[in-house]
């Protein structure tokens, strides 16, 4: 708390600092902050405020904090348009080109188009490069500023290389060792290229047995690479092993950001970052999935309609419906969640999707069990009618088993069929399972309706 107290008198200062042209004072406060310090700082400004900062850094000096600023902040767009063309293409131009991509792969063409034209040629280059990958692959998110030697130099002059590349290297932990053709051959860390004496042969030293990913892998497999083997950074070759880029941890975390956000979005059945867009906007988005489940709530609806002489018959039947139905809901979107997650870890690759459905059968028999006898205890006591309390315990039985079944089951077929098993998101399995638990309640009713008629 005292922290953050701390930072905002030091914003306060720099402001005054700002707008009292104190230029000299101004940077070396400024430049005190910790890069993302700077990028909250600047992300806290007016538009006047700003226009003033570009006039006190350089373009080297925005873009290591629009290094960390990158594409997720909602005002990108606004912040590049109100700088000069020239300023702003040199920002972009002295970032990691990744991340430039990044920012780039969110404006117009047109508007693309002018900033690289204001970049040297070099430069240009390397960003149109990686313009060209699709989205959420490797090649859209590695960066081309790596380290790589030859084989057949000494770690002293591999050293003489690593210092000439450090400060343009996104990572300089690993080294990749490349051949003639550029294809892909070794890797070495830095801690071996310190520990070995200087006359070595770097081709004595490195490991040959190096992961690497394909640049058009989708990212989540990626990330699935940095969870499995713990690397700070992954090499991104094409068909010929040819070394194109790096793919480093911290656009991983983005990517895990993002897939996690993605999920959480399908499970809920809404788009989570339309938190910040206006109310018109944000129901169009929603409205696509509401109405689909209004007509899935009308069929259920209609199934009750379809048993209106037996609730007539038997009114005590209606009291319960929203029970069964309710815990269904939230029984298959448990095992939904599960199966989303299963998906995501790869779990699914370890074991046959028979087994996993079986698994998931004995799971809802287990837990429908176990909350079937619960209120079959509650309401043949509060009711006084244990045979009302049975019907009530073997419906709560099937619909949480068949629940759980549709929870886990839907998801991996949608997967096996190339979709996004998050797209079976909760709403739409909570709505499936009332619809088939109102079925499963009314036909076990049906067939003990002589002994509560009347109640």
């Amino acid at each position: 708390m005292e922290e953050i107290q701390e930072l905002e008198v030091h914003y306060g200062r720099l402001i005054e600092l700002l707008e009292g042209n104190q230029l000299q004072e101004f940077r070396e406060a400024f430049l005190e902050l910790h890069i993302y310090e700077q990028g909250q700082f600047y992300q806290s400004l007016d538009e006047s405020q700003r226009q003033l900062l570009y006039a006190y850094l350089s373009p080297k000096e925005m873009a290591d904090m629009f290094d960390i600023i990158e594409e997720d902040d909602e005002n990108i767009q606004s912040y590049l348009s109100e700088m000069r063309p020239t300023y702003a293409s040199a920002m972009l131009a002295e970032m990691y080109t990744d991340n430039a991509v990044d920012i780039l792969n969110t404006l117009h063409k047109t508007q693309v188009s002018h900033y690289l034209s204001l970049m040297n040629a070099t430069q240009a280059s390397e960003i149109k490069d990686l313009l060209h990958y699709e989205d959420d692959t490797a090649g859209s998110i590695m960066t081309t500023e790596y380290v790589a030697i030859v084989a057949n130099q000494t770690v002293r002059s591999a050293m003489t290389v690593l210092k000439s590349r450090a400060a343009i290297a996104e990572t300089i932990y690993y080294i990749y060792v490349v051949d003639q053709r550029h294809r892909l051959v070794g890797v070495i860390s830095l801690r071996d290229l310190i520990v070995n004496e200087d006359d070595r042969m770097i081709s004595d030293v490195l490991n040959e047995r190096v992961i690497s990913v394909h640049v058009g892998d989708d990212q989540e497999d990626v990330a699935q690479k940095f969870r499995d083997y713990d690397f700070l950074a992954l090499p991104v070759t094409d068909y010929d092993e040819q070394l194109l880029g790096i793919v480093t941890v911290d656009d991983i975390i983005d990517v895990i950001d993002d897939e996690a956000t993605s999920d959480y979005s399908g499970l809920a059945g809404v788009n989570v970052d339309d938190i910040a867009e206006n109310p018109l906007k944000a129901a169009l988005k929603r409205l696509p999935w509401l109405i689909t489940l209004l007509f899935l709530g009308m069929a259920t609806a209609t199934l009750i309609g379809h048993y209106e002489k037996l609730v007539s018959q038997a009114s005590i039947l209606a009291v319960f419906i929203s029970l069964i139905t309710g815990t269904a809901g939230n029984a298959g979107t448990q095992s939904l969640a599960v199966a989303v997650r299963r998906l995501a870890m790869g779990d699914n690759k370890k074991e046959s999707l028979l087994h996993t459905i079986w698994g998931e059968v004995f799971t809802g028999l287990i837990t429908g069990a176990i909350t079937g006898i619960t209120i079959f205890i509650i309401v043949s006591i509060w009711k006084g009618n244990p045979v009302l309390g049975f019907v009530i315990g073997m419906a709560m039985m099937i619909a949480i088993t068949v629940a759980n079944l549709a929870g886990s089951f839907i998801p991996m077929i949608m997967d096996k069929l190339g979709f996004d098993p998050a797209v079976a998101s909760g709403p739409f399995i909570t709505t499936l399972s009332d619809l088939t638990s109102v079925l499963i309640y009314f036909q076990i009713a049906s067939l003990f309706m002589s002994y509560f008629i009347g109640q």
